[in-house]
C-alpha cells in the first residue's frame, strides 16, 4: 500500500505514528484491506487530504464524517468524489448554499474538490476509512484519536484558520480549538436529512472569506 503524505504533516504527526493506538489502528486497517474488502478510499489515498494540503498552507478546515461507502466515490477528500462520478446529495446541498450565500455558483463544475484543497482547504473526515456499503463501520478503531491530533496540530501551529464543523461528530471536535486564535463556524450536516435544520442559510462561505480577508489572507474561490 503506497500511501503518500506531505512531509510537513509527516514531521508534525511523527509522535502519533509512534504511539501504541496508531500501531493497533494500522494493523487493523491493513487486515481490513486484505481480508474485508472492498475498503474505501483506495489505500494509497487514505491520507490524501493531508497530502493535498500541507500544514503551512491550511487556511480552512472542513470536517466530514466517514468516506463515502459506495463504489468509486471516496477519494480521500471529505465530501469530494472523482470527476465524472454523480454528485452526492450532501455535496449538492453544499453547492446550493455556496450559490445562495455568494450569489454565484461554485467554481467546481462537478464533485471533485481538489481545487479547494489546493487553495488551503483541508477536507478532512473524522474517520479516514470505511467498509463498502457500511457507513460508520470504521468508527471506534482509532481514527478519531488521530484526527484529533491533526486538529490539535493546526490549532497549535497555525494562526487564523477557519474551522467549518458540520454535524455532531465534527462539532464535538470544536472543544479543542482556541476560538481566540481561530474562527469556528458550526451548522447541522449538509445531508438531506438535516440541511434544512440550519445548514441552508448558515452563510459559512462568505463568513470564511470575510475572516480570511480581515487577517490579510486571500479568500477561497469556492
Amino acid at each position: 500500500m503506497n500511501i503518500r503524505l506531505d512531509e510537513s504533516w509527516r514531521t508534525a504527526l511523527a509522535p502519533e505514528f509512534d504511539k501504541l493506538y496508531f500501531s493497533i489502528l494500522t494493523d487493523r486497517i491493513r487486515q481490513a484491506y486484505q481480508h474485508e474488502g472492498p475498503i474505501y478510499p483506495p489505500g494509497g489515498l487514505i491520507f490524501r487530504a493531508l497530502d493535498a494540503c500541507p500544514l503551512p498552507a491550511v487556511r480552512v478546515v472542513i470536517l466530514g464524517q466517514d468516506p463515502y461507502h459506495g463504489a468509486g466515490q471516496a477519494e480521500g477528500l471529505a465530501f469530494s468524489v472523482p470527476a465524472g462520478v454523480p454528485i452526492p446529495p450532501s455535496l449538492i446541498n453544499i453547492k446550493k448554499e455556496i450559490a445562495s450565500d455568494l450569489g454565484q455558483p461554485s467554481i467546481i463544475p462537478d464533485g471533485h474538490l481538489l481545487p479547494w484543497a489546493e487553495q488551503g482547504v483541508l477536507l478532512l473526515n473524522t474517520t479516514l476509512t470505511v467498509r463498502a456499503g457500511m457507513a460508520a463501520s470504521h468508527q471506534g478503531l482509532g481514527w478519531e484519536t488521530f484526527t484529533d491530533a491533526i486538529i490539535e496540530t493546526i490549532n497549535r501551529s497555525c494562526d487564523h484558520v477557519v474551522f467549518l464543523l458540520w454535524g455532531s461528530p465534527a462539532r464535538r471536535k470544536g472543544s479543542m480549538i482556541d476560538r481566540t486564535r481561530h474562527l469556528v463556524l458550526e451548522a447541522p450536516h449538509p445531508s438531506p436529512l438535516s440541511a434544512h435544520r440550519g445548514f441552508f442559510g448558515c452563510r459559512h462561505f462568505s463568513q470564511t472569506n470575510a475572516y480570511l480577508t480581515q487577517w490579510g489572507k486571500a479568500p477561497i474561490r469556492w
